[in-house]
C-alpha cells in the first residue's frame, strides 16, 4: 500500500516590514520540498498572503515566488477587499500548515491561532509561545523572571511621547539606567527593522520616534561591546539544540542591510569557542524556550562578553528566516541535518 502524500500549505509574504524576506524563505523551504528525497513524502501548496493581507493561492501564489518584483494584487479578483474574508478553496487539501512568515501577523501568535481554527497542525510554536517570542518586552519581562541573564533595557509606550513632562523623565530614565550607546528597538519586528543606535539626546530621541511610528511598544537596551553567537532549536517532544554559530559584521551593529548582505558579514560555523561556553549556550537556549513556551523551531542569540566571560540572552526568534543568507538552516546543516532533512523534520514535528 502506497504512503499517503503530505499536503503541506506554505503560507509566505504576510502584512509586515519582513515581507521580502519571507518571499526568499518560501522559495527556499518549497525547493527543499520538492526535492527527490520529500517529493515522494509531501506536496507543497503555497498561499501567498500580500501587503494587504489578501490570500493568493494557486498559479498565482506560485507566481509570486518566480517574479522578479512583487506584483500588485490590490486588483485580484480573487480577492477584491482588504484582509482575510474567506480561506481560500485548497485548504481543505492541506493537512499541515508550515508558516514561512516574519514580522507582525505572522509570527506573533495570530497566525497561529488561524491555524488553529482550521483544526490542522502546524510547524512551530502555539500562539502563546509565538505571541511572547515577538513581543520583546513581554520576552524580557519573562526572562527576567526566571533568571537568564540579559542586557539592562527600559521600556518605551508612545503615549509617553504625547507628554513633554513625561518625556523629559523617561529620557533621564535611560540616561541613568542604560546610558549610551544605546539600542531602540520595535517591540514587535524582526530582521533588525525599525532599530537605531543612539550616542547622544538627539539619537536617543529620534530613535524613539522610528521605532514608535512602527509599534506601539518599544524597547531600549544598554550597548556592550560582545560577540554574538547562535543556537537552533528543533522539535517539540523532544527539543534539540544544534552547534553554535557566530556573525562577525563589518559594520557598526548588525543592521538590516548587513544580515543580508553576503559582503557585510562573516558567518563562524561552528563558532570558535570553547566546549564549555558552546555547551552553557545550548542549555540555555532550551531553558529559554521552555520559559516562553516556543517549540518546533527557534534561533536563539546570545551576546558573549569576553572581558568578563558574560553570556547574556538576547532573544528567540520562533519562525527564523530560510534565505541563503540566514544562520538557521546553516546550523542545523553544520550539525548534520541539510535542508531537506531539515524541511521533513520541521513537518514531522508538526505531527506531534
Amino acid at each position: 500500500m502506497k504512503n499517503k502524500v503530505t499536503n503541506v500549505g506554505i503560507v509566505f509574504g504576510g502584512v509586515s516590514g519582513e515581507h521580502e524576506v519571507s518571499i526568499n524563505s518560501a522559495k527556499t523551504i518549497l525547493t527543499a520540498l520538492r526535492e527527490t528525497s520529500n517529493s515522494k513524502k509531501y506536496k507543497g501548496t503555497p498561499f501567498y498572503i500580500d501587503k494587504q493581507g489578501k490570500w493568493l493561492q494557486g498559479e498565482a501564489a506560485e507566481n509570486i515566488l518566480h517574479a522578479d518584483s512583487i506584483p500588485n494584487t490590490t486588483n485580484n479578483k480573487l480577492n477584491s477587499s482588504i484582509g482575510l474574508n474567506c480561506f481560500p478553496e485548497e485548504i481543505e487539501k492541506i493537512d499541515i500548515w508550515f508558516p514561512v512568515l516574519h514580522g507582525p501577523n505572522c509570527e506573533d501568535g495570530t497566525i497561529q491561532g488561524l491555524f488553529k481554527l482550521t483544526g490542522k497542525p502546524f510547524v512551530g510554536s502555539g500562539v502563546l509561545g509565538s505571541a511572547l517570542g515577538m513581543d520583546k518586552i513581554a520576552m524580557k519581562n519573562i526572562f527576567s523572571s526566571v533568571g537568564l541573564p540579559q542586557v539592562s533595557y527600559c521600556e518605551v509606550y508612545k503615549k509617553d511621547l504625547l507628554d513633554k513632562k513625561n518625556l523629559i523623565l523617561l529620557i533621564e530614565k535611560i540616561e541613568l539606567n542604560l546610558g549610551y550607546p544605546c539600542f531602540i528597538k520595535p517591540a514587535n519586528l524582526g530582521s533588525s527593522v525599525g532599530i537605531s543606535k543612539a550616542y547622544n539626546k538627539e539619537d536617543l530621541l529620534q530613535g524613539i520616534k522610528i521605532a514608535s511610528k512602527l509599534d506601539n511598544r518599544v524597547v531600549v537596551e544598554k550597548g556592550i561591546t560582545a560577540r554574538e553567537l547562535e543556537c537552533g532549536v528543533l522539535g517539540k517532544k523532544e527539543m534539540i539544540t544544534s552547534c553554535v554559530g557566530e556573525v562577525r559584521y563589518k559594520s557598526d551593529w548588525y543592521d538590516y542591510s548587513t544580515k543580508y548582505s553576503e559582503k557585510s558579514n562573516e558567518i563562524l560555523i561552528p563558532a570558535p569557542i570553547s566546549i564549555e561556553l558552546s555547551n552553557k549556550i545550548k542549555k540555555l537556549a532550551l531553558y529559554a524556550c521552555n520559559a516562553i513556551a516556543v517549540e518546533g523551531i527557534a534561533r536563539v542569540d546570545f551576546f558573549y562578553e569576553e572581558n568578563t566571560c558574560n553570556l547574556l540572552i538576547n532573544e528567540i526568534n520562533t519562525l527564523p528566516g530560510f534565505t541563503s543568507q540566514s544562520m538557521y538552516p546553516m546550523l542545523w546543516a553544520a550539525s548534520g541535518i541539510n535542508l531537506s532533512k531539515l524541511v521533513s523534520r520541521l513537518i514531522e514535528s508538526a505531527k506531534e
